[in-house]
């Protein structure tokens, strides 16, 4: 079964907000086998402009990943999350 991985680009205009959003979703992420692999805003854009914090999350398959983002815990702090910042996430299968 092929891993899946959810990519997300975050522009974070609340700060404080977006420490209760990391506080809310965190222990979710292991609650669904989910892994953090990338929580960084110092990247190398090689082309494009896009801006923010990258996060890469890995999980053992699309139906866990999708568990985790579709759950009542994340639905909460995804509200959280979208007050304190704008983000582009993408779930993607790996090969």
């Amino acid at each position: 079964m092929a891993k899946a991985y959810l990519i997300a680009r975050i522009r974070v205009h609340d700060k404080d907000g977006f420490e209760t959003f990391k506080q809310m979703s965190t222990p979710l992420i292991s609650e669904y086998g989910g892994r953090l692999l990338a929580r960084n805003p110092d990247v190398d854009i090689l082309e494009g402009n896009q801006q923010g914090l990258v996060v890469l999350l890995e999980f053992d398959s699309m139906d866990e990943a999708r568990r985790f983002y579709f759950s009542d815990g994340y639905t909460a702090a995804k509200l959280v999350r979208e007050q304190a910042s704008e983000a582009d996430l993408i779930l993607v299968e790996g090969v």
